[in-house]
């Protein structure tokens, strides 16, 4: 943790949330990210909310804050004018009045391990837990270094975040060999004489990369590395991701009843009511989750034994996937990605002390229970 010296700006808040959920991950029809206001703006005080109503951005207005971070974006929508007439207009022009940043973290939020279904996973206490879909693309990224600087460029782009194979870091595959070029006339070769042939003992290095982190470690590599002209490849690699994707999978320390279960599920999620298929499983183990919508993991869940799947926004005919399978469950959308502020709250003051961050006391569950 760094005590706040100087100056923060909007620049460094988004820095530290998207090196933990990069805007690549955002599904394409999404719209996360900076909504409104200025990267270069400087900040005081962070309000967190899930959702953006008028209501909220009168609590940051009023309360002073000058960044509003929420999970769902104002809109997914383009715009075309910026008339009062709207919910998401007003706010907007309200923002922009009192220079309020605005800045939404969605499907990339959920598309990480730790993110709003690894939240899901905690409050349940699920054990040696993974993704349940995964997805993201992986790549094997291959360079060659002269052996005196091969440790530090290696380090470099190993830094970045590639390298991870299950519960392992800055995993490589390093190979010697040798090296020939033939610096020609304007060349300022790192080694060797211009004109000549030469030979140099070098390091063959090659390190797995997630898609999202591809251009910044190849970013990184060209940086760092000596050469002029440094060379690498890349190789598109068949298998997934499996540290990004939607839900999670895992299982509680100890069976639990189905219906005893169940009421705890109500209780940890504040549940008004929760909404679940037949009791077809008498105990409960192996336990799926996905905060928001998730009935599109309903067959993903099937598939690796779940027990029951906790999840939002099952209609009745989805309901119907279940067959006696496992236990289908609807706590509601909201319910199930109220603890995204908890995920922004530890990012922020994990990295930063001394400085105002607060949840907002507004409550934007659009949905009532008579």
């Amino acid at each position: 943790m760094q005590n706040q010296q100087r100056p923060l700006y909007v620049r460094d808040i988004l820095s530290i949330l998207e090196d933990f959920a990069p805007l690549s991950l955002q599904e394409s029809y999404d719209n996360a990210g900076l909504i409104c206001g200025n990267p270069e703006a400087e900040i005081h005080s962070v309000l967190l909310s899930t959702d953006i109503t008028e209501e909220v951005i009168d609590e940051a207005v009023q309360g002073g804050h000058d960044l509003l971070i929420s999970h769902h974006p104002l809109t997914i929508q383009g715009l075309k004018n910026l008339r009062p007439d709207s919910y998401v207009k007003r706010c907007l022009i309200k923002a922009i009045r009192h220079n309020l940043n605005i800045y939404s973290a969605h499907t990339n939020l959920d598309a990480v391990l730790h993110g709003v279904s690894g939240r899901m996973a905690d409050k349940l206490g699920l054990q040696n837990r993974k993704i349940l879909q995964p997805g993201g693309k992986l790549f094997s990224l291959c360079f060659y270094t002269p052996v005196s600087k091969a440790e530090e460029v290696r380090q470099a782009v190993l830094g970045v975040g590639g390298g991870h194979i299950g519960n392992y870091s800055h995993c490589s595959f390093n190979q010697k060999g040798e090296g020939t070029f033939h610096a020609e006339a304007g060349s300022h070769p790192y080694v060797g004489v211009i004109g000549t042939l030469h030979r140099e003992e070098e390091i063959k290095t090659e390190i797995t990369v997630p898609e999202y982190l591809l251009s910044k470690s190849i970013e990184t590599l060209l940086k760092v590395h000596p050469y002029e002209e440094p060379v690498w490849n890349i190789v598109n690699l068949d298998n997934t991701n499996p540290v990004t994707g939607f839900g999670i999978i895992g299982e509680l320390a100890e069976p639990a009843d189905s219906l005893p279960f169940l009421q705890q599920v109500k209780k940890t999620f504040r549940c008004k009511v929760v909404r679940h298929t037949a009791i077809c499983k008498s105990q409960i183990r192996k336990v799926a989750v996905c905060g928001g919508s998730g009935a599109f993991l309903t067959s993903a869940a099937i598939a690796q034994g779940a027990d029951i799947y906790i999840t939002g926004d099952y209609k009745y005919h989805d309901f119907f996937q279940a067959e006696n399978r496992l236990i289908l469950t609807d706590i509601g959308h909201y319910e199930s990605e109220q603890f995204t502020k908890e995920i922004f709250y530890e990012l922020v003051t994990k990295k930063i002390s001394n400085f105002a961050i607060q949840f907002s006391k507004v409550e934007t569950n659009p949905i009532h229970y008579l």
